[in-house]
C-alpha cells in the first residue's frame, strides 16, 4: 500500500480547548479560555507539525478568519520543511494574479505551497466579498479561473474570453517549478466535473466508510487518476476511555443555544458537503456515533468538516487504514486545541501507522529516533557513606 501522508491545520481565527469559543464559564483552577491568534502561536503549531513528522498544514478562508496567503508566508520563515495548503476561492482576485501569487510563494518558499481550492459554498459570504454569482456560476467560472491559472503555469501566453473571465496577453515571467498541486473538494454535480479537469487530489469530509466509498466510485468515473484526500478532526488518546471522556468533555462544553444557532445558520447553507455533515447528526446530541470511532459531534457547533475520529491510538490507526483501503492516501486532521492534539495524533498513531508499514517520517529516518534522554533507567547511584 502507498505510504500515506497527513497535514495538520492551523487554526487562524485563533484557538481553544473548546469547539467554540473556550473559556465560557471556566472554573478557577482548570485551564481554559481562547488563545488569540498571534504569529507566534501558529509558529508553535507549525514548527510541532512538522517535527512530528506531518507532510503539511490547512489554512482557512472566510471572513471569519485571517488571510490564508499572508498569514502561510510569514511562517514559511519559522519552518523549514512543512508544506502549506493555502485555501483560496477563485474569482476574488485575478486569475493572472492568482497564478503570480502562487509562483512567487512557491520560490520563495522552498516549493512548498499547496493550493485548497474553495469556490465558495455560501452566496451570502460571497456577496461581502463583492461576488454575485450563484453557486452553479461560481462552479463554472472556477473552470475557467484554473484553466487560466495552470495555463499560465505551464509558461504560455493566454487570451481567454469566457463566460465570466478575460484576459489579454497574459504571460508570467518567472514559473513556478514545480506547480503547485491542486486540492479541490466538492461533492454537489457541479463540482466534479471541475475537479476532474483540474485537481491533483479530491478532497472529501469526513464521512463513514461507506458514504466515502461511493464518493470515490463518482469521482474516479470522471477522473480514475485523481489522489484522494480526506479532512477530519481527531481525539486519540492512550485509552479508548480517555479519549470519549474528552469527545464528551468537549460536548458539554456546547450548550443548546450555541447548537441552535449554528444548526439554523447550517440549514441555510448551498453547500452539498455541508448538507450531507447535517445529515449525519440531525442537530441532535444523540447518536453522535455514526460509523466506529468516528463521531459527529463537532458538527453541531461548526460548519464544513463536522467529524472526528474518536479512540485509542490503534483504534484511530484501524480506522485510517480503512479509509486507505478506500484508496484515500492523504489525511488532513485537526483537534481542541491544536497545539497538543498534534502531539497525540504524532506521538501516538503515527509511530503505530509506521509499524504498519502505512507512514513515514517526511523528514526521514533521524526525525523518528528515541531521544538518549540523561540517567533515564539508571538506577540511582547509592548515597555516599558520612566520612
Amino acid at each position: 500500500m502507498t505510504a500515506l501522508d497527513f497535514h495538520w491545520f492551523l487554526p487562524t481565527n485563533g484557538d481553544s480547548r473548546d469547539i467554540v469559543g473556550g473559556g465560557h464559564g471556566t472554573p478557577v483552577g482548570s485551564a481554559g479560555g481562547i488563545r488569540p491568534l498571534t504569529v507566534g502561536y501558529l509558529g508553535q503549531i507549525a514548527r510541532s507539525a512538522e517535527q512530528l513528522g506531518f507532510a503539511g498544514a490547512l489554512t482557512p478562508t472566510g471572513a471569519w478568519c485571517e488571510d490564508a496567503w499572508l498569514a502561510t508566508a510569514m511562517l514559511t520563515e519559522v519552518t523549514e520543511r512543512l508544506k502549506f495548503l493555502v485555501a483560496f476561492r477563485p474569482g476574488l482576485i485575478s486569475p493572472t494574479l492568482a497564478a503570480q501569487m502562487a509562483s512567487t510563494f512557491q520560490r520563495l518558499s522552498g516549493n512548498r505551497l499547496l493550493l485548497n481550492v474553495v469556490t465558495g459554498g455560501e452566496s451570502s459570504e460571497q456577496r461581502g466579498y463583492g461576488d454575485f454569482l450563484d453557486k452553479d456560476a461560481r462552479y463554472a467560472r472556477t473552470d475557467e479561473f484554473l484553466g487560466i491559472v495552470k495555463a499560465l503555469w505551464r509558461g504560455e501566453t493566454v487570451d481567454h474570453l469566457g463566460e465570466h473571465l478575460r484576459v489579454e496577453g497574459a504571460r508570467l515571467s518567472r514559473l513556478p517549478d514545480p506547480a503547485p498541486q491542486i486540492y479541490f473538494g466538492g461533492s454537489s454535480a457541479a463540482a466534479g466535473p471541475v475537479a476532474a479537469r483540474h485537481a491533483d487530489v479530491y478532497l472529501t469530509w469526513g464521512e463513514p466508510p461507506a458514504q466515502v466509498a461511493r464518493k470515490i466510485e463518482w469521482i474516479r468515473g470522471l477522473n480514475p487518476a485523481l489522489r484522494l484526500g480526506i479532512r477530519l478532526h481527531v481525539i486519540a488518546r492512550d485509552t479508548a476511555e480517555a479519549a470519549w471522556a474528552e469527545a464528551d468533555r468537549l460536548l458539554r462544553g456546547v450548550s443548546p443555544a450555541d447548537i441552535e444557532a449554528v444548526q439554523a445558520g447550517l440549514r441555510r447553507s448551498e453547500s452539498e458537503g455541508q448538507r450531507r455533515m447535517l445529515e449525519l447528526h440531525g442537530g441532535s446530541r444523540d447518536g453522535l456515533v455514526v460509523s466506529p470511532n468516528l463521531w459527529a459531534g463537532v458538527g453541531l457547533v461548526r460548519g464544513g468538516a463536522g467529524t472526528a475520529l474518536v479512540g485509542s491510538h490503534t483504534e484511530i490507526a484501524d480506522r485510517v487504514a480503512e479509509y486507505a483501503a478506500l484508496g484515500i492516501t492523504e489525511f488532513i486532521l485537526s483537534g481542541y486545541p491544536h497545539l497538543e492534539e498534534a502531539y497525540w495524533f504524532g506521538e501516538g498513531v503515527l509511530p503505530e501507522l509506521r509499524r504498519r508499514g502505512l507512514w513515514r517520517h517526511p523528514g526521514g529516518d533521524g526525525n523518528t529516533q528515541q531521544a538518549s534522554i540523561p540517567f533515564a533507567g539508571v538506577a540511582p547511584t547509592p548515597a555516599a557513606s558520612p566520612s
